[in-house]
């Protein structure tokens, strides 16, 4: 499969980095099950972390409910998918042209292959696809917490020997001391975290996925709602805040050159989303923790965009603003 065969008419022209924030109020953003599912938290420093995986999960999670089609589903076998891949487009060797064909379909068919990529070689091998769209990790800008609250569940799940009818069931509760009938655990959570995860868009590997821009507007979206889609006990309360979007335009006056360097970029991604050159998260009162997102000043600076390079600030999903709502250097 080359670039040009997958290709589509609105591919997108311009390299992206984003920088999504979020936070959590009394939950737990992503739990570790090598530490009992605690909160994730750098040894080293104290601060949270939500991983990747989690955050194109509720991504997938979202643009799965506005109708695209996902290859990582819950409850699935990936090979499926890839053996349907080969079958709709007749290919029945490993060839490289049979391998290409089913590639190319998959990138037509879901979404999260031609946006984060996948390996697709498991099975009857419909090969490997490296998406434009990438996430890190996500970081706390302070120190988190995290605490364990006991919690009584009211109730068992006891499996019964012996037990062939409803009524035998009865029979146990009926003679089993009600201290019994219920246990004791633990729910942990962090009070309050304020975090900061960091992506980045390629138009050059947009080309052989044939991610679009009707992709592009999906993904900030997602990033922008996802939260407000999945909700549970365990999380507590979780928002995307900002989503701070530079977009890489160009300065030559030549349009060739332009558009290369509007599709390479124009700054180092660190020039844009290190705390401090362009976007700054302070804690307005360090005397005491976060318990809210009024206890932050979050500012843009203008002046340290890079020329070459436009921003988009978004605490919202909005068409509008996404087509001209574009701000470049103050200077």
């Amino acid at each position: 499969m080359t670039q040009t065969e997958t290709a589509r008419p609105d591919t997108i022209a311009n390299r992206y980095e984003f920088m999504l924030i979020f936070d959590v109020e009394n939950g737990n953003p992503n739990g570790d099950p090598d530490s009992g599912n605690a909160p994730r938290v750098d040894p080293e420093d104290g601060h949270g972390l939500v991983s990747d995986v989690a955050i194109k999960r509720r991504l997938r999670n979202y643009v799965q409910a506005a109708g695209e089609n996902i290859f990582i589903q819950h409850g699935t076998n990936l090979n499926r998918s890839i053996f349907q891949a080969k079958e709709a487009t007749g290919g029945t060797s490993k060839s490289k042209s049979d391998v290409d064909k089913a590639r190319a379909w998959m990138c037509a068919q879901f979404y999260d292959v031609r946006t984060f990529g996948a390996v697709m070689s498991t099975g009857a091998n419909a090969g490997q696809v490296r998406g434009p769209v990438q996430v890190t990790f996500a970081r706390s800008v302070n120190p988190v917490f995290a605490i364990e609250a006991s919690i009584t569940r009211g109730a068992v799940a006891e499996d019964i020997k012996n037990a062939k009818t409803v009524q035998d069931y009865l029979d146990w509760e009926a003679k089993t001391d009600e201290d019994k009938l219920r246990t004791m655990g633990r729910k942990s959570l962090i009070p309050y975290g304020l975090f900061v995860a960091k992506g980045f868009v390629s138009a050059h590997l947009a080309k052989g996925t044939g991610f679009g821009e009707a992709d592009l507007k999906l993904l900030l979206e997602g990033l922008l709602n996802m939260y407000d889609h999945d909700r549970s006990a365990s999380k507590g309360l979780m928002s995307s805040r900002r989503l701070i979007v530079f977009k890489h335009v160009g300065t030559d006056s030549d349009a060739g050159q332009r558009s290369r360097q509007a599709k390479l970029g124009c700054a180092p991604a660190h020039k844009l989303l290190d705390e401090g050159q362009v976007v700054s998260i302070k804690l307005l009162d360090e005397s005491k923790p976060a318990r809210k997102i009024g206890d932050y000043d979050i500012t843009l600076d203008l002046s340290k965009l890079p020329a070459g390079v436009e921003l988009l600030d978004l605490d919202a999903w909005d068409a509008g603003k996404f087509e001209c709502g574009w701000q470049r250097s103050q200077d």
